[in-house]
């Protein structure tokens, strides 16, 4: 029977000749510390379903950091942060009291880098295919942008360079600036801007634009901009997005699917301050053009009144002229006139006389018709007559004295029918 000792002796005997040489692998960091100058790291490799399939401790020692370090620059310290996938040359060694370990002797930092690529292009093709790609850009950016959301770290050197550059505009533009704190780098740097971008979502009535902006980098400071949520909670943000994220040579997949991308803080603070001199010029170009023509409508009133009053005049003096005309050509006929009316008049009266003339009853006695009274009165119909009654009957000569014997009605004659 062994002791555990002697197992694991055996086994770190098994490991040693097994692997004389370091070996390259692939890994994903889930976790890392640093002590003392060394670095403690635990490595997976995830499944399918994002389930760990295998899981190892492993060192870089302070010697062996210093060499990496000289190495590949500054950029090492980029790479060796959690959730990033390695490329590493690691030495097998079995201890017998702390168990297996991976010795980290080298690294391959563009391993890192074609993986955040790939995931780079990933995270483009699905925005495409979801149609989120371009969804923020069509929303229409204010004619002014003045309360703005602020997205980033509070001790950013980025956030001081964009607030100092608004704030020192020569225009006299004010602004209101509200931070939403967030980590701008780092493992939970991703999850934090998202937080930060529900927050202002919820309060999209306060806001004309959203502003994420943070300093300069690595690519692999930089890739949580690269984040599938971050950048899919851009794009369905109902604010424009304004990015300045790290340098001029810098570009992240936020920038591609933000409302306006822009190298830098600064950069970012000189397009709000840009967009809104636009306005101002536009408001004054159109209080111009207004006071131009407002000016020139004067000018022309004024013209086309005098105008109207010339012609009111010289109409007034025509038509007094043409009604002084019409004044002399009626007293001219005046006399004509009267005179043909008279002489109309004369005649219509002989004419009266005439017609009043003949149906005189003298003038009536002399065409041989006769007038007959009753007590002096005129008798005309039978029914006014009574036997006995004495009559006068005057005619042209005389008149004649007679007495009623009887009275005899007229007998009606009966009308002729028209015989076919």
């Amino acid at each position: 029977m062994s002791t555990l000792f002697e197992l694991n002796e055996h086994l770190r005997r098994i490991v040693a000749l097994n692997f004389p040489q370091p070996l390259w692998i692939t890994a994903e960091v889930s976790k890392i510390n640093e002590s003392r100058g060394h670095f403690y790291l635990e490595l997976v490799q995830k499944g399918e379903n994002n389930d760990i399939l295998a899981q190892a401790q492993a060192v870089i020692w302070s010697g062996e950091y210093r060499q990496l370090l000289y190495k590949h620059g500054l950029g090492l310290n980029s790479v060796l942060r959690e959730g990033v996938g390695l490329k590493i040359q690691v030495r097998p060694d079995f201890h017998e009291r702390y168990g297996l370990k991976l010795q980290i002797v080298d690294l391959d930092p563009a391993f890192t880098l074609g993986q955040l690529d790939l995931q780079r292009r990933q995270t483009i093709q699905t925005l495409r295919d979801q149609g989120l790609f371009d969804k923020n850009r069509s929303i229409p950016l204010p004619m002014v942008l003045q309360r703005i959301a602020v997205i980033s770290s509070e001790t950013a050197a980025g956030l001081q360079d964009f607030k100092r550059q608004l704030e020192d505009n020569n225009m006299s533009y004010s602004f209101e600036l509200h931070l939403f704190a967030a980590m701008v780098q780092g493992k939970n740097s991703e999850q934090e801007v998202v937080a930060a971008l529900s927050l202002i979502a919820q309060k999209k009535d306060a806001f004309d634009c959203v502003v994420i902006v943070r300093g300069g980098g690595s690519r692999l400071d930089l890739s949580s901009f690269d984040g599938l949520e971050l950048c899919r909670a851009v794009a369905n943000l109902p604010l424009p997005v304004l990015s300045g994220i790290g340098h001029d040579v810098d570009e992240t997949v936020l920038d591609l699917v933000a409302h306006r991308a822009l190298k830098t803080p600064t950069a970012v603070a000189e397009f709000i301050l840009q967009h809104n001199l636009l306005f101002e010029s536009d408001v004054l170009e159109a209080t111009n053009q207004v006071r131009v023509f407002a000016f020139n409508f004067v000018k022309y009133c004024a013209l086309k009144l005098e105008q109207t009053i010339g012609d009111a005049r010289w109409g007034a003096r025509a038509c007094l002229q043409s009604a002084g005309f019409q004044l002399e050509t009626i007293a001219q006929d005046i006399p004509l006139r009267t005179q043909q009316l008279l002489q109309n008049q004369h005649r219509a009266i002989q004419q009266a006389e005439a017609y009043c003339a003949a149906l005189h009853p003298e003038n009536v006695l002399k065409r041989g018709f006769s007038l007959t009274t009753i007590n002096g009165k005129y008798v005309c119909a039978t029914s006014e007559v009574n036997t006995g009654d004495t009559l006068e009957t005057r005619v042209r000569t005389g008149t004649i004295v007679s007495q009623v014997s009887a009275v005899q009605e007229v007998t009606k004659r009966a009308p002729v029918e028209n015989t076919p």
